[in-house]
């Protein structure tokens, strides 16, 4: 059929409601996609941070040369990364994952060994005088006093990743980044609109849900009336 003047569509317009209702589903499945490979990307990251972390606070040698060796991995260019994991990983959603979790390593083992350093020594000595061992002081002491500065490196790290998923789309596996490199192909503005926008949309839902259980689990900082 020929499209009607009033088609938003056929006149390629950026704000086109018939968009969204006849590709709903592409949509979701776009989304789904994007918010897999984030969250499986920072929960890996972060599994492999902390150590990192506890490793770089316990022994203070080891702090320069972890901190040196995952800046440097931040440094690599996205497109570079993911040419270096290729013959590892191959055209996967695994390489996308694999490099969004060596570019959250910088932030989060920066953030959590900064937490950690911030813990007071008293604190440290009194958990030490009251028979803790090193194992129990981390666990209930400095870990949960360290947890308003790792959180603030996982929120910054989430976001990053919200924003870097869209380059997996070189791969075919980008999320919403798919939908963004096609529409920029064939100059569908709709689309490329649609999907950036859901893009932030991702991101400042994940920061403010990480933001809500910040909060969540240390009511100690929050502001005293």
């Amino acid at each position: 059929m020929t499209a009607t003047p009033d088609d938003c569509l056929a006149r390629n317009e950026w704000i086109c409601g018939d968009y969204l209702s006849s590709r709903r589903e592409i949509l979701l499945d776009a989304v789904i996609q994007h918010v897999q490979l984030t969250s499986v990307s920072v929960l890996i990251g972060l599994a492999i941070a902390l150590p990192l972390a506890v490793l770089g606070r316990r022994w203070g040698w080891a702090a320069g040369p972890v901190l040196a060796v995952t800046t440097i991995l931040y440094t690599i260019p996205s497109l570079a990364m993911f040419s270096l994991l290729l013959p590892l990983y191959g055209l996967s959603s695994t390489l996308v994952v694999a490099g969004l979790v060596l570019y959250s390593l910088t932030l989060l083992v920066r953030n959590i060994l900064a937490g950690l350093r911030a813990v007071p020594e008293d604190t440290r000595q009194a958990a030490r005088g009251m028979g803790y061992g090193p194992i129990r002081q981390l666990l209930t002491v400095e870990l949960p006093l360290a947890l308003p500065a790792a959180m603030a490196g996982l929120r910054i790290a989430t976001v990053s990743a919200v924003s870097l998923v869209t380059v997996g789309a070189i791969v075919g596996f980008g999320g919403l980044g798919n939908l963004i490199y096609s529409g920029m192909n064939t100059y569908f503005k709709a689309q490329v609109l649609t999907a950036s926008v859901l893009c932030v949309v991702i991101a400042v839902v994940a920061d403010l849900l990480l933001l809500g259980i910040q909060r969540l689990i240390t009511p100690w900082t929050r502001a005293r009336p």
